[in-house]
């Protein structure tokens, strides 16, 4: 009876529990599964993706490394750039794929769910449909991230934008 109380214990704190911070003590209130501390000029990183026609899932945010954008998929089969370029060598993203290996598999169980798993598709995926992600917040980042890596995206608190890197020029959005 002991080791059943335990389970559901831990079952009900994993439930109510489901919000993460990193870089902070806590999340800022309720409604937040993931938030970043906005205490250093860092950003989150998108997974690179040589191949996306295996991705399904409405939502999903990527690292396109076939065109080198920033891509987010809408109506489980549009993918919609948020790497605004002008097309010109100039403006069009790179990334060093060197560093993923030449011999680099997809590790099946390699995966993190925050609130109740019941997806297997992405890296990371926030399961709570009552919670969103906080992004890092950095003002300017264009400049004051230093090197900053393909598919980047922070927050900016001086535009008040949604700002990405494809590894040649950040694209500002605003709502």
């Amino acid at each position: 009876m002991k080791k059943i109380s335990r389970v559901i214990a831990f079952l009900v704190i994993y439930t109510v529990k489901s919000q993460v911070a990193i870089g902070k003590e806590s999340t800022t209130n309720t409604s937040v599964s993931l938030e970043f501390s906005s205490a250093e000029n860092r950003g989150f990183i998108l997974p690179y993706i040589e191949n996306k026609s295996g991705v399904t899932s409405e939502g999903t945010v990527i690292y396109d490394t076939t065109d080198h954008k920033v891509k987010y998929l809408k109506n489980n089969s549009q993918w919609v750039n948020l790497s605004e370029d002008d097309g010109t060598s100039a403006t069009i993203g790179v990334a060093d794929l060197s560093i993923q290996g030449a011999d680099k598999q997809e590790k099946i169980t390699a995966k993190t769910s925050i609130g109740i798993p019941s997806s297997t598709a992405g890296i990371l995926v926030l399961e709570a449909t009552d919670k969103a992600m906080i992004l890092p917040k950095v003002g300017s980042p264009h400049l004051n991230i230093i090197n900053p890596a393909a598919g980047l995206m922070v927050y900016d608190t001086t535009k008040r934008q949604l700002a990405v890197y494809n590894g040649k020029v950040w694209t500002f959005w605003k709502p």
